[in-house]
């Protein structure tokens, strides 16, 4: 068993609530999705199977908070990403998986040891995709067997539906779980930094834990 892996980089985390935290990285090469805002472009990988990753991983070994798997989209290597999670896990390792949210039966396989979920909600006006919202709903359910936190890019495209959508998803699924909106980073305006305020509002009024958080990797220049 093998797959293809774009990359493995010590850094810090530059997105959602463990944003600052020490961690390892390791990016899976393809995703099912083709957002319009995506900064990810992977031309380059090593295929490797799961105990050599391990190995690479375990090398690396200091005082990272965790280790990140996230793309693309690891969940297209979910059978890998089963065996390796269990070599990470029963060597003390903490599991945090980012992924875009529209694999619940791929998620479903390796959540037992998984233990931080960062999950993105994608809305179809900011990535000028069809819609994800009963893929989501089935996502968040079995995310949220585990620590599970919501992300969703923000761009001056993004309608108010789609955030409204994303609250009733929330409501009906896991009330506790923190929503993140992201500035979508090749936006810089005053009228997007309007939208993000706005929504931040609805969704205090909605009564769902909502912050601002912009890509802090960018900001600093780190990978």
């Amino acid at each position: 068993m093998r797959a293809k892996v774009a990359e493995i980089f010590d850094s810090v985390q530059g997105e959602g609530l463990y944003v600052g935290e020490k961690q390892i990285f390791v990016r899976f090469f393809g995703c099912n999705l083709a957002c319009r805002y995506c900064d990810t472009k992977l031309t380059r990988f090593k295929e490797y199977e799961p105990k050599e990753l391990f190995e690479e991983i375990k090398a690396r070994n200091d005082d990272h908070h965790s280790i990140s798997f996230t793309g693309g989209e690891p969940l297209l290597h979910n059978k890998f990403l089963k065996e390796l999670l269990k070599l990470t896990k029963t060597s003390g390792f903490r599991n945090y998986l980012e992924t875009n949210g529209t694999l619940p039966g791929e998620l479903e396989n390796v959540i037992e040891d998984v233990d931080i979920v960062a999950m993105d909600a994608k809305l179809p006006s900011s990535t000028g995709m069809g819609d994800f919202w009963e893929a989501h709903e089935k996502f968040l359910r079995i995310a949220s067997s585990r620590e599970v936190f919501i992300k969703a890019i923000i761009c001056s495209s993004t309608k108010e539906e789609d955030l409204r959508l994303t609250l009733e998803m929330i409501k009906n699924v896991n009330k506790t779980a923190v929503l993140v909106l992201q500035p979508n980073a090749f936006e810089r305006d005053e009228f997007l930094v309007k939208k993000m305020e706005d929504f931040r509002d609805i969704c205090f009024q909605e009564r769902i834990s909502t912050c601002i958080i912009p890509q802090l990797h960018k900001i600093l220049g780190l990978l």
